[in-house]
């Protein structure tokens, strides 16, 4: 078993972690939570090109868009929980064999990057998604009503 950073696996949720890289770092390619980081990534992608092609109209773009913010959130909590995790449980979880390592101000940094990141697509998919909705009970209301 080969010695897994602390400091890598951070960055790789923070740059990569919608894709899973960071997963496959940990756990290797046969981790099957890393693979489910694909489908809703790349949903959400489609979702964005559905609307920069079709109009902010498509009830479809709407419904996958906000799987694209989920996804980069969800990436940006595991960098945060990678980066605070103590040093001895990170190197018991991670590295028994007993190659122990030590974090430094890289991991700080990636840490403070993902929370910005995270929380700022958690609030944008928020208000995304809350726009969208209240569009479409005015939207409705005005059909009832006609």
């Amino acid at each position: 078993m080969k010695h897994r950073s602390k400091t890598l696996a951070t960055w790789l949720a923070f740059l990569t972690g919608s894709l899973g890289l960071h997963r496959f770092y940990l756990h290797g390619l046969r981790d099957a939570w890393g693979w489910l980081h694909l489908p809703p990534t790349l949903l959400g992608l489609y979702g964005v090109s559905r609307m920069l092609e079709l109009g902010q109209d498509d009830r479809a773009a709407w419904a996958l868009i906000p799987l694209l913010g989920l996804s980069l959130t969800a990436s940006m909590l595991a960098a945060i929980v990678y980066g605070l995790t103590p040093d001895e449980r990170w190197n018991a979880r991670y590295n028994p064999q007993g190659a122990a390592g030590s974090s430094g101000w890289l991991v700080v940094f990636g840490v403070v990057g993902a929370l910005m990141v995270g929380a700022t697509v958690l609030i944008a998919t928020i208000a995304f998604s809350g726009q969208r909705y209240f569009e479409s009970q005015v939207e409705a209301g005005r059909q009832i009503s006609q």
